[in-house]
């Protein structure tokens, strides 16, 4: 299981911590203080249950059918060596996380918001749903697998609202942002790599 919660927290981890309108939005709040734990919350809860959906359901799906699991890993490892290259141009060429816009008076407002900025994106499907659904449900411990993932979510985005004054002018600094896209490439890149080797399959 250990084994299987390690894959889940990299794996979410090296697709969550990139620059993007989610973070900027969450670091956004937490900045104001405007419903940023609900904001939080929400974020860390719709992961959940869209990786949840894709390990125990779409995942275990694509599982059974082998013509589909190896369509699902090479696929897989094309998309996360194509994000590993984005992280790395990234790094090239970085640029910073910086909050902006106009406030949310209500917890309303913000709800409405964060589903928005959270579900309207296409991509969060594809790394939820089909990507981490299908590596997570032929680990080990699809459970684990799912707790590591789960565990990757909730400590950024509450990491993000808990600690939004010191990060605020730190993720301002394209230079801080040029290690964690270097890392992020490499952890992509790594994974990528394990899955078109067939080494995260039984």
């Amino acid at each position: 299981m250990l084994v299987s919660l390690i894959h889940g927290l990299l794996i979410c981890a090296g697709l969550i911590v990139a620059i993007g309108a989610q973070n900027a939005f969450v670091l956004q709040q937490g900045l104001r203080r405007e419903h940023a734990w609900l904001v939080a919350g929400v974020c860390a809860l719709c992961d959940w249950l869209l990786i949840g959906l894709g390990v125990l359901g779409l995942g275990a799906l694509i599982a059974q059918q082998a013509l589909l699991m190896e369509v699902a890993r090479w696929a897989g490892a094309a998309f996360l060596a194509w994000q590993a290259g984005l992280a790395l141009r990234r790094a090239l060429s970085p640029h910073a996380l910086v909050a902006g816009g106009a406030g949310l008076a209500s917890w309303r407002a913000a709800l409405a918001a964060t589903l928005a900025v959270t579900l309207l994106n296409p991509q969060v499907y594809l790394e939820t749903l089909v990507l981490l659904g299908a590596i997570g449900a032929v680990q080990p411990s699809p459970l684990g697998f799912f707790i590591g993932a789960a565990l990757a979510s909730f400590g950024w985005f509450f990491g993000l609202v808990a600690a939004a004054g010191w990060l605020a002018p730190r993720l301002a600094s394209p230079r801080v942002w040029r290690v964690i896209d270097a890392l992020i490439a490499l952890i992509l890149a790594w994974v990528a790599w394990r899955l078109a080797s067939g080494a995260m399959l039984p």
